[in-house]
């Protein structure tokens, strides 16, 4: 049997996130590794990139999150065998990756005026911009799901993107953001209601 490790940090909206549900939903077997922030710096230096997550997969070792995804999505046949559906689902992954790392980097700004004005900014620009974006895919593409006419990890990188945003986790972006774009928001509400997603989170 394939042996397979997932270290990430003990939270559930991350990057890691993702690989985590699609194992998780189909059920197959992994050492899932939380480690606390305190941890991490003492770990931080035996990663490739000196970032996480980081996949193991019979000894071998993957970082990045979407290359994780890609790898994870084939070994759970949630990623596409169609080279254009692929790409249709590398696109909505990289876009969450595009705007992520946006929002993530306002974390790091000192001043907390200049950080609400940051994040307003995006909640008054480029977000808007990627949750139409990303709606109009759905509508295209049937209603339901951004690739192949089933659930992909591009699902599932949304999903866990938009469960963010809807938490009120993250300071003058409002929870309600996501409403603005009802079919997106149909889909979290579909995903939040899969048994094995659910279970996920004591559902």
């Amino acid at each position: 049997m394939t042996q397979i490790k997932l270290t990430y940090f003990n939270h559930s909206n991350g990057r890691g996130e993702v690989a985590r549900l699609a194992m998780a939903v189909s059920e197959l077997p992994f050492d899932d590794q939380r480690i606390a922030m305190a941890d991490w710096p003492a770990l931080k230096a035996e990663t490739p990139f000196r970032a996480i997550p980081v996949l193991e997969v019979d000894g071998g070792v993957i970082s990045q999150s979407n290359a994780i995804n890609r790898l994870v999505g084939r070994l759970t046949q949630l990623y596409p065998t169609d080279p254009w559906q692929a790409a249709l689902c590398d696109e909505v992954m990289d876009a969450v990756e595009d705007i992520l790392s946006k929002i993530v980097a306002t974390f790091f700004i000192p001043g907390e005026e200049e950080k609400k004005k940051a994040r307003e900014s995006l909640v008054h620009g480029l977000i808007p911009v990627y949750l139409t974006r990303w709606q109009a895919y759905l509508e295209q593409r049937g209603g339901e799901y951004f690739a192949d006419n089933r659930l992909t990890v591009a699902d599932l990188k949304v999903f866990v993107f938009l469960r963010s945003l809807r938490s009120g986790g993250i300071e003058h972006i409002p929870a309600n953001l996501v409403d603005k774009a009802p079919l997106l928001a149909q889909q979290l509400e579909h995903l939040s209601r899969h048994p094995k997603i659910m279970a996920c989170y004591g559902g």
